[in-house]
């Protein structure tokens, strides 16, 4: 009689690797290797898409191991399809950590497509250590590969990625240089093959750019002085907005418009901090296409506004603000891009350590005037926060769902996809306030769920269910209130009521 079969979860990941690594191929090798060893998987955890660099997005890692700590494992064992597959973490000792949870609480890790058993002994010491220091060497020399590539791409005058700026445009061509086509905002190539150059874009943009330079460089000019002239010629951003001194000075300090293509300022490798490089450091290429100005002019250009920063002192810079507040009322990011003689709001946080703490100083007080000043990374920690109160909740009701790190949001019912936004106030110096959407309109999820802030964007007043296809319509932009019958339509005024639905209960 054949002893009982011991119970085992399976755990594939899939990042960017070669079709081995599908996790389809990884399932099926694990399979066998199960069958020949009298071994019943009962449990598959999984991440796909994603580098094994870290464990931060990898839910399904993360869940295997919360479910061994928490003595929830249903299992006797763990089946990987290799070594690499558990992870490529930087630091060995991190991979060597993680199965050793596994062990502590009893369930040994099988590395089905590796050659040796996993059975303490010498040797399989010897040959897991150095699988794991080659698994992490892969990914560096992998780095290595991928930025002496992007090196070259710049340095043979192609374009490597992202958008270059208004007034200039990708054009696409195939591997004997012919033109394909103009590549749209969000279109990318299709082709490994083909190259990317950057060219003029409408004359009105290009000629814009210039208007821009001139106005700062030959006449003195502040950044609102010239958004609010050309906002009066009734010209507008690449994307139909207003103009205001942040969208200027995004013009002014984008060298490329010199010509010049400049790689690696920058370096975020391997998952690690982010540096700013020196410029002996950049791989550039100059006179990669015909300037929209001078070099010349781009150096003028940021020497004044080095000497400007500079020249003005901490003393002025808040006497400045508080001038600005007491004019308006109030002080925002956008109040203080649209006016003449203040420094930017990022060289306010870079003296002050942060804006609230400019605005004290100015002797304005958020909170006084029900406002709260949000972060970027703090909303996005409050919609992460939200994802897996969704999750819990839906659960809960008896649905299905789980976090998505693909949309950053959740799958529920193994089928729908639905990612997080925001929807925030804004408010003007009339007092008006209106609600605009802030969410990944690329994202790879069916709908998008926004939460709407309350005036002072300090609390989430209701939700907003909508296809996340639909959000790139200049209609969706900023939520419209007034509309009753999208309101009804799209509106959850709870939590709860989102979840219940998700659920499949009846309102």
């Amino acid at each position: 009689m054949l002893p009982r079969p011991q119970r085992a979860a399976q755990y594939v990941r899939m990042s960017t690797d070669h079709q081995q690594y599908s996790t389809a191929n990884q399932a099926d090798v694990i399979a066998a290797y199960a069958r020949d060893r009298n071994i019943d998987i009962v449990r598959t955890y999984s991440d796909e898409g994603l580098s094994g660099l870290g464990i931060n997005w990898r839910i399904g890692l993360k869940s295997l191991i919360a479910d061994v700590e928490k003595g929830q494992a249903d299992f006797e064992c763990v089946l990987v399809y290799d070594v690499s597959r558990w992870g490529r973490f930087q630091d060995v000792d991190e991979s060597a950590y993680y199965e050793f949870i596994c062990k502590r609480a009893g369930i040994t890790v099988h590395y089905c497509a590796d050659e040796f058993e996993n059975d303490g002994s010498l040797t399989s010491v010897i040959l897991k250590n150095v699988k794991r220091v080659g698994a992490a060497d892969y990914s560096r020399q992998l780095s290595k590969k991928v930025f002496l590539g992007q090196s070259r791409i710049v340095q043979l005058g192609f374009w490597r990625g992202g958008m270059p700026g208004y007034g200039l445009r990708r054009q696409l061509h195939d591997a004997t240089g012919a033109v394909r086509t103009i590549l749209e905002q969000g279109e990318r190539k299709y082709l490994q093959t083909d190259r990317v150059k950057i060219i003029h874009g409408p004359e009105q943009e290009v000629e814009t750019v210039r208007r821009i330079f001139k106005a700062f460089v030959s006449e003195g000019k502040y950044l609102g002085e010239i958004a609010g002239e050309l906002n009066a010629s009734q010209v507008r951003t690449g994307a139909g907005l207003r103009w205001d001194g942040t969208s200027i000075r995004k013009i002014l300090v984008n060298e490329t418009y010199t010509g010049s293509l400049i790689f690696n300022r920058t370096s975020y490798k391997l998952q690690q901090k982010r540096v700013e490089n020196p410029s002996s450091m950049w791989i550039r290429h100059d006179q990669a296409f015909p300037p929209v100005v001078t070099q010349k002019t781009f150096a003028k250009a940021q020497e004044m506004m080095r000497v400007r920063r500079e020249k003005m002192s901490d003393r002025e810079a808040i006497a400045r603000l508080t001038a600005l507040g007491r004019e308006k009322g109030q002080l925002s990011v956008a109040i203080m891009a649209s006016a003449d003689g203040i420094l930017s709001a990022e060289t306010y946080r870079r003296r002050f350590g942060s804006l609230v703490a400019a605005f004290e100083l100015a002797g304005y007080q958020p909170e006084l005037h029900r406002r709260r000043m949000l972060t970027a990374t703090q909303y996005r920690a409050r919609l992460k926060q939200l994802a897996a109160e969704l999750v819990d909740r839906i659960n809960d009701l008896g649905g299905r769902a789980m976090l998505d790190p693909t949309c950053k949001g959740i799958k529920v019912n193994d089928e729908c996809r639905i990612a997080l936004g925001s929807a925030r106030a804004q408010n003007s110096a009339r007092g008006q306030v209106r609600w605009r959407v802030h969410a990944n309109r690329n994202v790879q999820a069916e709908l998008t769920l926004i939460a709407r802030m309350d005036a002072s964007n300090a609390e989430i007043r209701n939700y907003y269910l909508l296809p996340t296809a639909d959000l790139s319509l200049p209609s969706l932009k900023i939520l419209r209130m007034s509309n009753s019958v999208f309101a009804r339509a799209c509106r959850y005024d709870s939590l709860e009521a989102f979840c219940r639905m998700c659920a499949g209960e009846r309102q």
